[in-house]
């Protein structure tokens, strides 16, 4: 056990030297107001880039209890990839207000028996939020015009278990109104900013949290009260991530590069009438097939190149149920010479098709009505780093593609599609 925590300890430290280096290499990146489709959004980005680089310099300069790195996208592991996005600053759109996102991974890994979910969350909100939102609220007083600011933090829990240490990943957002983010770092005292908390949206993993500060457990309706209770938002709609939010991580509105060529073809899994799935029913589905999924990725994992720090996992996407799968691509892409529609067809093309026939029988399928799979793909050398595929098709078509009802472009068309957490429209013959 002290062995297993050494290499343990040694490994973390690895990749927190790592983030830190990649975020001194990152200079001042900032998403491009170019890349932005909305004009809103991409006003705001042109007219507090400055701002928006001062905010990215002060924050990599800023000294926490352990290193953080602004990334965009935060459902990718930074244990699992050899670069990041490190354009973590943007506006974005949530629940029709205008924010400005901060997001990133904090190298913190909390051992689950001895931290509570509401303790891990509020250590990541002191460490990490708060002295945050001192440099951006800094910016607002100087008229920097949103309606509110938002984060998203992932960290790392730690499940020891008798011969060897699970690790996952904990995401925490929160979302403050523009009076409130000012109103918090004002405040006199734990029970006012509690307070401004209690009205603000907090969630852990998707999931309204109602964040206790220095407390064991969170706070439960009959602590809030009627009043506080009701003012809580609600929940963010969970959305497909490129690496993997386990699409239940939240996120908010992404900012979608406008360089994308073609009208993403019209396929909305929500338009499907289902049941009413509840985040109950995927831990129930979970514990009824988990035996099944772990006889997959115990005796098929190689095969199908299945990672195992992902396993194949049950969530709800748009309120449908979907079944998560992630693989490591063998083959690797000349970042160079090769365009990202190019890369995701030839990864559907070259390995998630063919693998097809033999995997969906190995899945439960009865009460799954969308597979979510995920391919991890490597660019080149270490410095090109990874690049995640995703592709969440419906059940029926996955069905009709197998039994040679359909080509391999109209599962496309009637699935989605994202790389690196941005959908794109493919066309496979065009970019082969």
């Amino acid at each position: 056990m002290i062995r297993r925590n050494r290499i343990f300890t040694l490994v973390h430290a690895l990749v927190a030297l790592a983030m830190v280096l990649l975020a001194e290499s990152s200079g001042l990146a900032q998403v491009s107001p170019i890349e932005i489709a909305n004009p809103k959004l991409r006003s705001a980005e042109q007219e507090y880039l400055p701002q928006l680089q001062y905010l990215h310099h002060t924050i990599g300069e800023r000294q926490f209890p352990l290193p953080f790195v602004l990334t965009r996208y935060v459902g990718l592991d930074p244990a699992r990839q050899t670069s990041l996005d490190t354009r973590g600053l943007e506006f974005v759109y949530f629940e029709n207000r205008m924010l400005l996102k901060t997001s990133g991974f904090y190298t913190a890994a909390f051992n689950s028996d001895q931290l509570t979910q509401n303790e891990r969350a509020s250590r990541t909100f002191q460490e990490v939020v708060v002295p945050i939102l001192g440099l951006v609220a800094d910016q607002l007083s100087l008229d920097l015009r949103c309606d509110g600011v938002g984060f998203e933090i992932a960290y790392h829990v730690r499940a020891p278990r008798k011969n060897s240490d699970f690790e996952g990943r904990e995401i925490l957002a929160v979302v403050f109104d523009r009076s409130d983010a000012v109103a918090f770092l004002s405040a006199s005292g734990n029970e006012q900013r509690q307070a401004i908390l209690n009205r603000s949206g907090i969630y852990v993993d998707a999931k309204p949290f109602k964040l206790a500060l220095g407390q064991k457990d969170p706070l439960d309706e009959e602590t809030l009260g009627p009043a506080e209770a009701g003012s809580a938002m609600s929940p963010l709609p969970a959305t497909a991530a490129g690496m993997r939010q386990s699409i239940a991580s939240p996120r908010f509105t992404p900012a979608i590069p406008s360089s994308i060529s073609h009208v993403a073809p019209a396929v909305d899994l929500k338009a499907v009438p289902s049941p009413a799935y509840t985040s109950s029913d995927v831990d129930r589905l979970q514990a009824q097939y988990q035996p099944q999924l772990d006889m997959l990725l115990n005796e098929n994992g190689a095969q199908f190149h299945l990672v195992d720090y992902a396993p194949p996992s049950f969530a709800l996407y748009h309120k449908q149920l979907v079944l998560q799968l992630t693989f490591r691509n063998p083959a690797a892409f000349d970042k160079n010479t090769s365009s990202i529609y190019k890369r995701a067809a030839q990864t559907f093309d070259l390995f998630l098709a063919s693998q097809l026939k033999a995997l969906v029988p190995k899945l439960p399928t009865e009460p799954v009505e969308a597979f979510d799979f995920s391919i991890l793909n490597r660019l080149g050398n270490e410095k090109d780093g990874s690049e995640a595929v995703e592709f969440i098709c419906p059940l029926k078509s996955i069905r009709s593609f197998i039994e040679d009802g359909i080509t391999s472009q109209d599962l496309i068309d009637q699935s989605l599609v994202l790389v690196n957490g941005v959908r794109i429209n493919l066309h496979l013959e065009l970019v082969e």
